[in-house]
């Protein structure tokens, strides 16, 4: 009987072992236990703060609006004040806005995304909407990330121009002060900013420099071009810059008009710094750089999990132990049967699911992700995988 169980038993392991994995974004949506039939859009909400309100996997807001991949990646924006219903009708979950009909929130506002076509018709708000559309995570945490580039490819920042001297062969120049640098060429653009290299990041598995990391210094603007040396005036500084120092074309602000969504199942990378930490170990709400980026097909709202490295663990024999019970008449020592040679010695222990990273900024080799729930502390060389 028992030789049958097991049989039995393994039969079933090898046939859900044969079976393919359910893609997260082709898994039924989770409902929390009490979700609300309607909630009302507040100042300071975000995507993944509402989305938690109605799911258990907040990444699958898209599924609960009825996106499609192009309506993900130029959202339609929703404001403080807005109505969001929970709409069970059609027997798949789906948000819409109050008074208007079945189908999802995307059905719904279909015509009111930026740069489109807005067809007016007559209506009675019954709140005023105030604010800018709701992001979809906080900017205060990721907006000094927006803004730079921080991260910079070897070769451009190789190549790119640097401050060869200083009025008066002054060590450091600062807000206001002019500095004149060597390799602006007279059709750029004149608004550049002032970096110093930090460090390589390089990739744990490959050895490949992926980029390096960069301290933001100031931001200047050409006040002249030279045909070999030009004169910048540093417009606002965070610290001062010096002899050395490169720079970088100024980026457009980027903005935060993404949702949050399952990364591919092809995807799988590794954490491998942590730009706003000089520790070892990285909590919520803090950044991580992720060893893959656009090449890999990272996009801006991919969703990770987190998953502490596999470790391998030293077996070890029970010690002995001797009975001391007094009831007994002679003193038993009992032994571990336990024999660690027989499982090779050490034991490679499976990798733990422990938390979730958003993907909000990606460069062409890296990118930068927010650490939005952790179970422990993240470390360097953690793995990310779709959740």
């Amino acid at each position: 009987m028992r030789n049958s169980i097991i049989s039995t038993l393994a039969g079933l392991t090898l046939v859900a072992l044969s079976m393919p994995s359910l893609r997260a974004e082709d898994a039924p949506l989770e409902l929390q236990d009490n979700p609300p039939e309607r909630y009302i859009v507040a100042r300071g909400d975000t995507l993944w703060a509402i989305s938690k309100r109605f799911l258990k996997n907040p990444w699958r807001w898209p599924d609960l609006w009825g996106m499609n991949k192009d309506e993900v990646r130029n959202p339609h924006l929703i404001y403080p004040g807005n109505v969001l219903v929970l709409d069970m009708s059609g027997g798949q979950p789906r948000l819409r806005l109050e008074g208007t009909d079945a189908g999802g929130l995307a059905d719904a506002s279909k015509g009111t995304g930026v740069g489109s076509t807005v067809k007016l018709k007559p209506r009675i708000r019954s709140q005023q909407l105030s604010g800018a559309a709701v992001p979809s995570i906080s900017a205060s945490v990721i907006a000094p990330f927006l803004s730079r580039p921080l991260i910079v490819d070897g070769d451009l920042f190789g190549n790119a121009p640097r401050i060869v001297a200083t009025p008066e062969n002054r060590v450091l120049v600062g807000g206001g002060d002019v500095a004149y640098v060597r390799g602006i060429a007279k059709d750029s653009p004149p608004v550049w900013q002032i970096y110093r290299p930090s460090k390589a990041l390089i990739d744990p598995v490959t050895d490949e420099t992926l980029g390096f990391e960069v301290l933001y210094l100031a931001d200047a603007q050409v006040r002249e071009y030279g045909a070999d040396i030009s004169t910048i005036q540093i417009t606002r500084a965070r610290q001062e810059a010096g002899v050395g120092d490169g720079l970088v074309i100024a980026p457009p602000p980027d903005i935060l008009a993404y949702v949050p969504r399952a990364a591919a199942s092809t995807l799988d990378g590794l954490v491998i710094s942590a730009p706003d930490t000089v520790i070892s170990e990285i909590g919520q709400q803090q950044i991580v750089v992720l060893n893959v980026g656009a090449r890999n097909g990272v996009e801006s709202g991919h969703v990770f999990a987190l998953y502490r490295a596999g470790v391998v663990s030293q077996a070890r024999r029970l010690p002995s132990s001797s009975s001391n019970d007094p009831h007994r008449k002679d003193i038993v020592t009992v032994y571990s049967d336990f024999d660690p040679k027989k499982v090779g010695g050490n034991v490679p222990i499976p990798e733990e699911r422990y938390g979730i990273v958003f993907v909000f900024r990606v460069f062409e080799k890296v990118s930068y992700a927010l650490v939005m729930n952790a179970s422990r502390p993240v470390h360097l060389n953690d793995r990310v995988r779709a959740p």
